[in-house]
């Protein structure tokens, strides 16, 4: 048996890189971009208003009051996606809107709202400075300028860039390809009415939901029977993908025998069974190169398991950076007992108070209980040594979301 951090060290030192793929840009979104995108266009193209007003000279404007305005001829109108025709002259306005090209000799513009238009007589009741309400060309983005740096992951923002520099497709490290597979005589597929004795595979469900939060591309295989033989073909069929990932059958029973079959399969086996809990029954290895996580039955050791280690890894071979999940200090809202040499992961609801976070234990922790685990934002990770958590003493809490940063700031200290 051995230490979480070890097996994960393991894990990540094994892991390499998805190659790139071109993909068009709205499938790339979460990807990491495998090139450096330069924009090869002014954005914003042209100097344009960020108003419905008037365009004019500003040096027109001073001495206006709202007693003794001044007077403009209005010679134009400029909608959006049309360019100006006639250039300014003292004493003259051009009607514009928002997004329409600056037209020559204008310096400013006064806002609808701000003047009286009659006919084609304008009048202005303040002076104005001058760039007033203009943006200009280049403003957001200059030709040449280095937008998108290779190695970032793509966000909504990003591909509303692409798609402004005209960049329909863009090289990123692909998705995963995960096959995911539940062992188990007692399972029963979702649209089966369990009978007695057996209950319904709710592992594969949960699994590619994990994998899909990670950016991967997951397939639900049909349940595996505790055979040698149903093992050993379902393995065989899942080595086309990138990653596998079963459920059961790696603990010490008679029908535990995914780790047996993996080995006879000429698996290169990294290590069976860490310092965990829940999650102690866990195998990581490889057959004819495809790596292979067999993760334990009960649903919450699964989940648990994938979140400390399939996790991390599938983040990783697609290229990103930031793969593990925030932690922070909080204060636990109840006395915690564990036995030592075990490093625990314990189910928590963790809310803001004003000074600090509080960590409430989500109910009972045993791996079968799946409730606990529906309601829990976050995991109470105690490392081996601990053996006794105070009421309102302070504990590590690996989030599981980031529904506790979408409000006010929080205290991590």
């Amino acid at each position: 048996m051995i230490t979480v951090e070890k097996a994960l060290n393991i894990i990540l030192a094994n892991s390499r890189q998805l190659e790139l793929e071109k993909t068009v840009i709205l499938h790339a979104k979460g990807c990491v971009i495998g090139e450096n995108i330069i924009a090869g266009r002014n954005i914003p193209p042209a100097d344009n208003s960020a108003m419905d007003g008037y365009a004019l000279r500003c040096a027109d404007t001073r001495g206006a009051t709202g007693k003794n305005p001044l007077f403009f001829k209005i010679i134009e109108e400029i909608p959006a996606g049309k360019i100006p025709r006639k250039k300014l002259k003292k004493g003259e306005a051009s009607r514009i809107m928002t997004g329409a090209v600056i037209p020559d000799g204008a310096d400013a513009i006064v806002r609808q709202e701000d003047a009286r238009a009659t006919g084609k007589t304008l009048a202005v009741h303040a002076p104005v400075k001058k760039n007033t309400d203009i943006r200009f060309a280049g403003e957001d983005v200059r030709k040449g300028e280095l937008v998108i740096s290779k190695g970032t992951p793509l966000t909504a923002a990003h591909i509303g860039m692409l798609a402004s520099l005209g960049k329909k497709n863009v090289r990123v490290h692909r998705r995963p390809r995960v096959a995911i597979m539940a062992t188990g005589n007692e399972l029963v597929d979702i649209k089966t009415e369990p009978p007695p004795g057996k209950i319904v595979n709710s592992n594969s469900y949960s699994l590619a939901a994990q994998v899909l939060d990670c950016g991967g591309i997951p397939t639900i295989m049909s349940i595996t029977k505790d055979r040698k033989s149903a093992l050993q073909k379902k393995f065989t069929s899942a080595l086309h993908h990138d990653v596998i990932i079963s459920s059961g059958g790696v603990s010490v029973g008679d029908y535990d025998l995914v780790k047996d079959v993996m080995k006879e399969m000429g698996n290169t086996m990294r290590f069976w069974r860490v310092a965990m809990r829940p999650g102690k029954p866990l195998a990581f290895g490889s057959i004819k190169g495809v790596p292979l996580f067999g993760l334990p039955g009960n649903p919450v050791s699964s989940m648990v398991s994938f979140e400390q280690f399939v996790r991390p890894y599938l983040l990783k071979i697609q290229g990103h950076k930031n793969i593990f999940r925030r932690t922070i200090k909080a204060v636990s809202a109840q006395q915690i007992e564990k036995s030592a040499g075990v490093k625990h992961f314990l189910r928590a609801f963790v809310k803001k108070t004003k000074n600090s976070c509080v960590a409430s234990l989500t109910g009972a922790q045993g791996s079968g209980i799946l409730k606990s685990m529906v309601v829990a934002n976050a995991l109470i990770v105690l490392d081996a040594k601990e053996t006794k958590i105070k009421k309102g003493e302070k504990v590590t809490v690996q989030l599981l979301d980031d529904s506790l940063f979408k409000t006010d700031s929080y205290s991590s200290s």
